[in-house]
């Protein structure tokens, strides 16, 4: 037996929309020392956390915003390494790893005239692929988002 839907006005053919939801970012600083990065994870990777998202980078210290699975134990780990952990709320997005799609998130939120404060990513589950952003109402880009699927 063969079941056919047809698509609704808010929705095309071939568009996979993202999916939106908050979660918890830990932003942090440490002294910089060639490993850091590899300490970090390995650090966490030992209280079985699983890092979701990750951006890092280096300003004579070694900065990073990551998404986990577990932003408590994340978090715990990070201090006794002595880090100061700040958790923020953030949205991750799943969107289809296809071309345009980060185009068509972007844009949705810029004609909703939000600005985007940040961005980073992480791998998804290879089909898809999760965006982080921070934008000056997430709210307002989390109805928005979750609307548009």
């Amino acid at each position: 037996m063969t079941h056919c839907r047809m698509l609704m006005p808010h929705e095309k053919e071939g568009l996979d929309m993202a999916k939106a939801r908050k979660v918890k970012q830990l932003s942090f600083s440490l002294p910089n020392k060639i490993g850091l990065l590899a300490e970090v994870t390995e650090t966490i990777a030992a209280v079985d956390v699983n890092i979701e998202a990750l951006c890092a980078y280096e300003r004579g210290y070694g900065f990073f915003m990551m998404v986990t699975d577990n932003h408590t134990k994340a978090k715990n780990v990070i201090t006794k390494m002595e880090g100061v952990v700040h958790l923020e709320d953030v949205l991750a997005v799943e969107l289809p790893n296809k071309v345009g799609q980060l185009e068509k998130v972007t844009k949705k939120i810029a004609e909703a005239g939000l600005d985007i404060l940040f961005v980073y990513g992480g791998p998804g589950d290879g089909k898809k692929g999760v965006l982080i952003l921070k934008t000056a109402n997430d709210s307002k880009a989390l109805r928005l988002l979750n609307r548009s699927r």
